[in-house]
């Protein structure tokens, strides 16, 4: 499929894009004893296991369903985005220990360097590029592990502007703004990263269809004055999409044929028209209708 395909080559080209972050900022940062930078480095640490995350995901939700996985195996974006965000929570927590440490102790050997502005604005032009691209991947294929990457990305950005105005305020001897922007940076990533998580989590714990794609699913249904009436709508989701089920009820003096072709033009219509649904399985209970 295009949309898998698309994923894949993001991933490999922010795996790419952040491991070579990755190496100049950890160079520069632990020479200049920058706790923005050091912060910044972790951040694109973090980035390369989301990015790995992201391939690997992509590629177990990719594969066909099969008779251990009826549903196939797209819930795998949503298990690895969760596992990058409690990684990424974790490693931000720990930054923020030790740069509000640095703050109180005053222990700060920030030693300041052009190659730490070089660094700062190749970054926000790489991870900008970066997001221009999977922010279209992820708003066309609807793919909740490149929405994360997109989304990564574009903070990123700001996160590293912050980095860069510390760098610039150091060159009047104003150091303390160096540890406050790596405390705004690991924050600024927990926020990001929880919102990820909850979005992850609801999928897995099979959170219901939303209600603009229900809506659409009923004008459908009331769009064939053959069916009588209908009730018990239950939706699961599969990946990025869901299936759904329903109970239709149909004037029973019609043939089983009939009332069956009824349900299966239904089904079919329902998945064309409706982009969230994969699967809609519908009931058919025939009902005595009164004689006028």
């Amino acid at each position: 499929m295009e949309r898998f395909k698309k994923v894949k080559i993001a991933s490999i080209l922010g795996i790419i894009g952040n491991i070579f972050l990755f190496i100049i900022k950890s160079i520069i940062g632990f020479i200049t004893c920058s706790q923005a930078m050091i912060a910044d480095t972790f951040n694109s640490a973090g980035d390369i296991l989301s990015s790995l995350m992201t391939f690997i995901g992509n590629k177990i939700a990719s594969k066909k369903p099969d008779e251990d996985h009826n549903l196939g195996h797209g819930k795998a974006e949503y298990i690895y985005s969760m596992l990058i965000s409690v990684i990424m929570i974790l490693t931000s927590l720990i930054i923020i220990k030790e740069a509000f440490m640095t703050l109180i102790t005053k222990d700060n050997n920030y030693n300041f360097s052009f190659w730490l502005v070089i660094v700062c604005i190749v970054t926000i032009l790489v991870k900008f590029m970066l997001f221009l691209y999977t922010n279209a991947i992820a708003k066309k294929h609807n793919n909740l592990l490149i929405k994360a990457n997109s989304k990564d990305h574009l903070n990123d950005c700001m996160i590293t502007s912050l980095n860069l105005i510390a760098c610039i305020l150091s060159l009047y001897h104003i150091y303390y703004v160096d540890d406050i922007v790596g405390i705004i940076i690991s924050i600024w990533i927990i926020i990001s990263y929880i919102k990820i998580f909850i979005e992850s989590y609801d999928v897995l714990m099979d959170k219901c269809i939303c209600d603009e794609a229900k809506k659409q699913v009923y004008d459908i249904v009331k769009k064939h004055p053959e069916i009588v009436r209908f009730n018990h709508f239950n939706s699961t989701p599969i990946g990025y999409q869901y299936q759904i089920s329903l109970t239709i009820f149909v004037d029973g003096s019609l043939s089983t044929f009939k009332s069956h072709e009824i349900a299966d033009k239904l089904e079919k219509e329902i998945v064309k028209e409706v982009d969230e649904i994969y699967l809609a399985v519908i009931h058919v209970n025939p009902i005595k209708i009164k004689d006028n």
